[in-house]
């Protein structure tokens, strides 16, 4: 799986999560309450983004994130890593 294939699952279920961004390019250096996410919208975007690429990733990793680029980046590396297990 690409990490731009991650980027698009964060980024859908942020704007599922956050009406207001339908429609706005969403810029991945930002963070989510940069883009008007409260903490329990910023748990569902990640709660659903983990359930839908069938990894899960440590809440302490988790709060060492500053932007939604870093997101995707612990995403991604779970998922390779998911990936080279399974072989």
């Amino acid at each position: 799986m690409t990490r731009e294939h991650v980027l698009e699952v964060v980024t859908r279920h942020l704007v599922d999560t956050i009406e207001e961004l339908e429609g706005v390019e969403i810029d991945p250096v930002k963070s989510m309450k940069d883009l008007g996410a409260n903490s329990l919208d910023i748990v569902e975007v990640v709660s659903c983004s983990m359930r839908e690429l069938k990894v899960k990733v440590p809440r302490s990793e988790l709060n060492q994130l500053n932007n939604i680029n870093e997101l995707v980046e612990l995403l991604h590396k779970s998922v390779q890593e998911k990936e080279a297990a399974a072989d």
